[in-house]
């Protein structure tokens, strides 16, 4: 038994939205199973949205599988119609989806731009990339160049990055399973197969057209059913509250029990510019959900009363309650509110920012100001979805929503 297991050429992964998912033997092995990537695992897709939808427990890990299998019928769809790929390309494609999401923080989207400012999670995947790169003699040297555009060959970056990628195509489907909004579900099989390359670009053939409508509607309806969901805004500023809090205390030279690797972020004020990329990768690669939640947990008893109070609000779901409103909410609304809840808490002006607080989203499908997703037609002519399309809803979803929130107490 242990000499098959050493002679095993791949490893078999059951996933719940595809079934079973192969990985080869080699390289991809070996990036899933570094610590790096491990990490992920141990990090929720969804952030806190599991607050409002009880099953959204999946990770990053699952998705960047997910995305890394669709990626491989990606390639098989364009071989199949005479795109010649080579082994090399395929492998080095695969790799760049399969990390793409690995600069993720904590609780993803939630905690973005929270340990360190100026940094996005795609700036930070880059910097285990190349720290991968290093360990691993240049192995990831082309996975690189893809991830960054600058390969020959535009169209694998955009399978890795673009408004109709395999990150996109499997998040859609994943987090629709997994929250139970039905709304997200696409046919992200039907997609694929309805590849093509033109300009060296990912185009859609024309009879896959209403699978594109699909896809943009789907994702407008997850984006305000679930990702932008008042009350899973409200946790997730909640929580970025409660680190900033944190971290105005260890700043202080005050006592703050908090996890090693954790501390080290937030003990001083991060950003682009004096960032170490091996001290900081030593630390952030170690830090994942629980950190944060065991700390939240043990605030709740902190002597530091906005730092126990938020922290209490959290652990016991006693969320901000929420307002919203197509236009930004006055000064004397915002006062008001803080005045309100001032007498309650007995906190003052400025300590109440951590209680009473105003927040704008905007949110558009289908952006045209990034990239295109064209249409082919059978008379080999391209056009934009929005004009191709017959579905007049299409083009409103291409105009940004914003919204603004207003946060307060629920007490």
């Amino acid at each position: 038994m242990t000499n098959m297991r050493k002679n095993r050429v791949s490893k078999l992964l059951n996933d719940p939205v595809y079934g079973f998912i192969t990985l080869n033997k080699g390289i991809l092995l070996k990036i899933v199973d570094h610590p790096f990537f491990q990490r992920l695992s141990r990090i929720k897709q969804l952030g806190l949205t599991y607050l409002v939808y009880p099953g959204a427990h999946h990770t990053r890990f699952q998705h960047a599988i997910g995305a890394a299998h669709l990626m491989g019928q990606a390639i098989h769809t364009l071989q199949e119609i005479g795109f010649s790929i080579s082994e090399e390309e395929r492998t080095a494609v695969t790799l760049a989806i399969l990390l793409h999401d690995i600069g993720h923080g904590p609780f993803s989207h939630a905690l973005e731009n929270t340990f360190v400012e100026g940094i996005n999670h795609e700036n930070i995947s880059s910097l285990f990339m190349d720290s991968l790169n290093k360990e691993l003699d240049g192995a990831l040297d082309m996975a690189i160049q893809i991830f960054d555009n600058r390969y020959s060959k535009k169209y694998l970056h955009h399978l890795v990055s673009s408004q109709l990628d395999m990150d996109r195509l499997d998040y859609l489907k994943r987090d629709s399973f997994f929250t139970g909004v039905s709304e997200g579900v696409v046919s992200n099989q039907r997609i694929i197969k309805m590849f093509s390359i033109v300009n060296d670009e990912i185009v859609i053939k024309e009879k896959g057209i209403y699978s594109i409508e699909k896809f943009i509607v789907a994702r407008r309806l997850m984006y305000w059913q679930v990702y932008l969901h008042k009350t899973v805004l409200s946790a997730e500023f909640l929580l970025a509250k409660i680190l900033e809090r944190a971290r105005e205390i260890l700043i202080s030279g005050s006592k703050l029990f908090v996890v090693p690797s954790l501390k080290i972020l937030l003990s001083q004020k991060i950003t682009s510019d004096n960032i170490s990329q091996i001290d900081f990768l030593k630390s952030f690669s170690k830090i994942d959900d629980y950190d944060v939640f065991t700390c939240v947990k043990i605030w709740c008893d902190s002597q530091d009363k906005i730092l126990s109070s938020l922290s209490k609000m959290m652990i016991e779901r006693k969320l901000p309650k929420v307002k919203i409103s197509a236009q930004k909410f006055s000064v004397e609304e915002v006062e008001n509110c803080k005045s309100t809840h001032q007498k309650n808490l007995g906190f003052n002006e400025k300590e109440m920012n951590y209680f009473v607080y105003q927040k704008e989203m905007e949110n558009n499908a289908y952006d045209p100001r990034k990239d295109e997703i064209k249409i082919l037609f059978n008379d080999g002519s391209l056009k934009d979805i929005t004009q191709a399309s017959d579905n007049l809803n299409i083009s409103a979803l291409a105009k940004p929503v914003k919204k603004y929130y207003l946060f307060a107490p629920n007490f």
